[in-house]
């Protein structure tokens, strides 16, 4: 009888690990399709170069019409996952498998559907904006930064990641080890959006600008949908297990503990209680391997206003 209720209790927890991976899932993909719905019907018709790999295929527009802005898509994001996979090794290709397979497609269902309801794209005919190129440009920036940004926080939230050009990022981080991963993207992208004001044969600034506040925009809506405007947390966990859950953090997501002896106010029991300071990025990680080693654990997470020392900003 014993043996029965283990082997319950086991087949139930891979019952929830396998619900919590579908949930996972869905929100990657859901967050997937977000983003190619920003970028299909906003950013790709507005022409607005906000960086990302949409940005690199909508400069490469500019100049010439031979290659699909979604079938360029497809190749940089599809290149860039095995470069990621060859540097970075197979965990990030994991997190990034998902988005990577499916944003390409999704781009290429959207339009199609727009191609059938063409309304659906700002400015096309019969719509009140048709002609009215500053309109629709300005009208793009600011749906495709909601539509891109809301993409991305949902798949962040699955635990997942978008991929692009965030590969280049994290090689080039890994590499110069003093190099935040700010700094890097924001070079990444910036040299894009350069990229394409000197490919475009207007050398239109307005469209320059209205790209900046489209990417702009979409980071607002990823810091508001992922909970506030900071990125960084802090976890406090009180476990029995907190040498197990101490030596996964350190593993799998290159974070350390502090181990603190506390008691409990109402029983007096001696506890252990560990904390541990992640980014927004290691949110989902953090929680999935605390869930899958003590599943009883105490864990409250707070949002912190800052974090400084060694791993995140330095202290002044």
């Amino acid at each position: 009888m014993r043996k029965f209720f283990e082997k319950f209790k086991k087949e139930r927890l891979n019952k929830k690990n396998l619900l919590s991976t579908l949930k996972n899932t869905g929100l990657v993909l859901l967050g997937t399709f977000i983003l190619a719905m920003g970028t299909e019907l906003f950013l790709i018709p507005g022409e607005l170069v906000t960086g990302g790999v949409s940005g690199i295929a909508i400069a490469v527009k500019y100049r010439t019409d031979a290659i699909d802005p979604e079938l360029l898509i497809a190749i940089i994001s599809w290149t860039l996952f095995f470069i990621g996979l060859i540097f970075l090794g197979t965990r990030f290709a994991l997190q990034t498998l998902c988005s990577t397979l499916t944003y390409p497609l999704f781009l290429l269902l959207i339009k199609q559907v727009t191609l059938v309801v063409p309304t659906l794209v700002l400015g096309a005919p019969g719509t009140t904006l048709e002609g009215n190129k500053a309109m629709i440009q300005l009208l793009s920036a600011v749906f495709g930064g909601v539509f891109v940004g809301a993409g991305c926080a949902v798949t962040f939230l699955g635990g997942g990641s978008t991929g692009g050009v965030d590969i280049i990022t994290f090689i080039l981080c890994k590499y110069i080890k003093k190099l935040k991963s700010s700094y890097s993207i924001f070079a990444v992208d910036a040299t894009i959006v350069i990229v394409g004001f000197i490919a475009n044969p207007m050398h239109d600034i307005a469209t320059c600008f209205e790209g900046v506040l489209s990417a702009f925009i979409g980071s607002l809506v990823i810091d508001k949908i992922f909970q506030g405007t900071t990125k960084s947390y802090v976890a406090y966990i009180v476990t029995d297990k907190y040498k197990e859950i101490t030596e996964e953090i350190i593993t799998k997501v290159d974070r350390t503990t502090s181990v603190i002896d506390i008691e409990g106010g109402y029983s007096h029991e001696k506890k252990k209680m560990l904390m541990v300071s992640f980014t927004m990025r290691q949110y989902n990680s953090v929680c999935a391997i605390v869930s899958s080693i003590d599943h009883k654990a105490f864990m409250t997470i707070n949002r912190a206003h800052s974090i400084n020392g060694e791993g995140f900003s330095p202290l002044k």
